[in-house]
């Protein structure tokens, strides 16, 4: 089994520091729940890792060997927020190119898949499509997967759809995933790290949640 470490991260924004003393692994097999208000950077962490934001500082190591860019050689893939499939190419086309064939079934399977295989992207409503992108995201050759807002603009049933998908898939891979909205991360992830005034508190136990500000109760 792998382990993704990302460690002395350090990123600056118009003279404001934005991340200072970041730290943080993932293993295949677990999933690492990542929670912080608006504007905290955890968007540009998961970028950082992916390799498509540059840092003042960063490593990035998968079993203690230094990596430039995260997704070369599908070591790690990456959901943005934002929807990346593009509008005029069927479903089934955009998933043979996205998902390693030793999980096809296992995708082809989904209720979500058989819905839409037949539709081009831009035929999928905003949810649905969400759920599609996810879907080829977790199902990807990537070792590691990191998933940014993954319940937003989707319907709770939905939410409950892929919450058993990310369990599974976090058999064999190692799943970084953050949303606010933090009742699902909960639900999913075998560990939670809130990240605090640039920082990384590693949470043992959801109280700490209330005690660090991010929530009033639980």
């Amino acid at each position: 089994m792998y382990t993704l470490r990302a460690d002395s991260i350090e990123l600056t924004f118009d003279g404001r520091k934005i991340l200072q003393d970041v730290h943080l692994s993932c293993k295949q097999g677990e999933v690492i729940g990542l929670l912080g208000r608006n504007g905290c950077g955890k968007s540009s962490l998961l970028k950082i890792i992916f390799g498509t934001l540059n840092a003042a500082h960063r490593y990035v190591g998968i079993d203690d060997k230094f990596i430039h860019k995260g997704y070369h050689n599908n070591r790690i893939a990456y959901l943005p927020q934002h929807n990346y499939l593009p509008t005029n190419i069927r479903i089934d086309k955009l998933a043979r190119l996205l998902v390693d064939p030793l999980s096809w079934d296992d995708f082809a399977g989904l209720p979500i898949y058989q819905r839409y295989f037949n539709k081009t992207a831009g035929q999928v409503s905003g949810g649905e499509l969400r759920q599609l992108e996810t879907m080829m995201i977790i199902h990807s050759r990537a070792d590691f997967i990191l998933l940014d807002e993954p319940f937003t603009h989707i319907s709770p049933i939905q939410a409950d759809e892929f919450k058993p998908v990310i369990r599974a898939c976090a058999k064999r891979k190692g799943i970084i995933v953050t949303d606010h909205q933090y009742y699902n991360i909960l639900e999913v992830s075998d560990k939670v790290i809130l990240l605090k005034d640039g920082c990384t508190k590693h949470i043992t136990n959801n109280e700490e949640l209330i005690t660090y500000g991010y929530i009033s109760g639980i």
